[in-house]
C-alpha cells in the first residue's frame, strides 16, 4: 500500500495518519485479524513522531474500528451493529425542544488526574491535570440525570465560568471552541450506591448509562461525558436514517 503523508499540507499530520490508517485497515490482510504493523515501524515510514500517530490510533479506537491490547499489539476490530443517529444536541437543548424546563440541582467543578480512559481519549500525559465538572440536573421537581464531564485542557477553562449557561454555546462563545461531532455508547446497568443517592432512586436499580466523546471543528477530543439517567423518567431516543 503507497504511504502519503504530505508535510507540506495544510491538513493537519495526526488527520492524515488517521486518513491512512482508514485506507489500511480495510487492506484483506488485516480484515483477516492479522496486526497492524507496530508504532515505530509506521511512525518511521510515514515520517510522523509517535505521539502523531498514537493521536490517529486512539481516534479509531474510540470508534471501534481498532483494538489495541497490550503485549499484542493493534488489529482491526470486529465488525459490530450499531444505531447511528444523523444529529446530536445539547442536553439544554433537548429539554428546550420538548419544553421542560431544567434545574440544577448541584454543580460541582474540580481539577482531577485522568483516569487511563481520559488520558487515552484526550491524547495527553496521565499527570495532566483535567478540569472535571459534576451536574446534578432534572426538571422542576426531581432530578433524573447526573453528568460528569472532562474537558481537554488545550481549551483553557479555568473553572470559573459560568457553567449555569448552555455547555456547547459557552465553549463557543468564549473559547471559540465549536462542538461539532459527538460519538455515543449507551448501555443498561444498575445503579450502585453514589448514583442511586444522587438520583434519589434504591441502589441497584436501573438506570441508563451514556458516554458521549466530544469532538471540535478540526475533529479534536474536547469532552468525555458521562451520563447516568434515571430510567423511569428519561427516553433515549435514536433518529435513523438508511442511506
Amino acid at each position: 500500500m503507497k504511504i502519503s503523508i504530505d508535510h507540506k499540507s495544510p491538513i493537519p499530520l495526526h488527520i492524515q495518519a488517521e486518513s491512512f490508517l482508514r485506507q489500511l485497515i480495510q487492506e484483506p490482510e488485516y480484515q483477516n485479524g492479522k496486526n497492524l504493523p507496530n508504532e515505530v515501524d509506521m511512525a518511521k515510514k510515514l515520517a510522523i513522531s509517535r505521539t502523531t500517530l498514537r493521536q490517529a490510533i486512539n481516534k479509531l479506537v474510540f470508534e471501534g474500528l481498532l483494538v489495541r491490547k497490550k503485549k499484542f499489539g493493534t488489529k482491526v476490530a470486529h465488525m459490530k451493529i450499531s444505531s447511528k443517529s444523523m444529529n446530536w444536541l445539547s442536553f439544554s437543548q433537548e429539554m428546550q425542544a420538548r419544553g421542560i424546563t431544567i434545574r440544577n440541582y448541584e454543580l460541582h467543578v474540580s481539577w482531577v488526574l485522568p483516569d487511563e480512559a481520559i488520558a487515552n481519549f484526550f491524547n495527553i500525559k496521565p499527570d495532566k491535570k483535567v478540569l472535571k465538572m459534576e451536574r446534578l440536573r432534572g426538571d422542576m421537581d426531581e432530578p433524573f440525570v447526573y453528568f460528569i464531564s472532562y474537558f481537554h485542557p488545550r481549551i483553557g477553562l479555568n473553572g470559573d465560568e459560568d457553567f449555569k449557561r448552555p455547555l456547547y454555546e459557552l465553549l463557543e462563545q468564549d473559547y471559540s471552541v465549536k462542538a461539532i461531532v459527538s460519538k455515543e455508547e449507551i448501555s443498561a446497568r444498575q445503579a450502585d450506591k453514589f448514583i442511586a443517592a444522587k438520583l434519589e432512586i434504591d441502589a441497584g436499580s436501573a438506570i441508563l448509562s451514556r458516554k458521549r466523546f466530544v469532538y471540535d471543528q478540526a475533529e479534536r477530543p474536547i469532552e468525555y461525558n458521562l451520563g447516568f439517567y434515571k430510567a423511569e423518567s428519561f427516553v433515549y431516543t435514536i433518529e435513523s436514517r438508511r442511506e
